[in-house]
């Protein structure tokens, strides 16, 4: 039994959240949509790279939601190149974030929430700024 990595998160919503979702992935954080099989359900593929990272899967409006279900989900994580690029996007939308640097390894960490109000982590490694 082998683990060989980690292939993506997926997201479910109602179209309205979803379509929101996508913008802020794609605009914000840099992913595109690429090709999804036909399944029955509907949404999309947001890809980085050659790889599929997240998937947004469009839920019936009156579908139950967790809603106040504990989790212990805190963050998703990006590792991206750009740091100077990326904070003026953000300040041009008037989106809120924190920055942390990791000691030892110069990393820069900016934290922010996407429409949905999970947390995404904009990951950037000193040689990657």
């Amino acid at each position: 039994m082998t683990v060989l990595g980690f292939a993506h998160n997926n997201l479910r919503a109602p179209q309205a959240m979803i379509e929101r979702l996508r913008t802020f992935y794609c605009e914000v954080v840099g992913l595109r949509v690429g090709p999804r099989p036909p399944f029955r359900s509907r949404g999309y593929w947001l890809y980085a790279g050659e790889h599929d990272v997240l998937h947004l899967t469009i839920a019936p409006d009156d579908e139950p939601r967790a809603g106040d279900t504990p989790t212990t989900f805190d963050h998703a994580a990006f590792r991206c190149r750009g740091l100077d690029v990326y904070r003026r996007r953000l300040a041009e939308l008037g989106i809120a974030y924190e920055v942390d640097e990791v000691p030892l390894t110069g990393q820069v960490q900016l934290f922010l929430k996407d429409p949905a109000g999970n947390g995404v982590e904009l990951n950037f490694a000193a040689t990657d700024r």
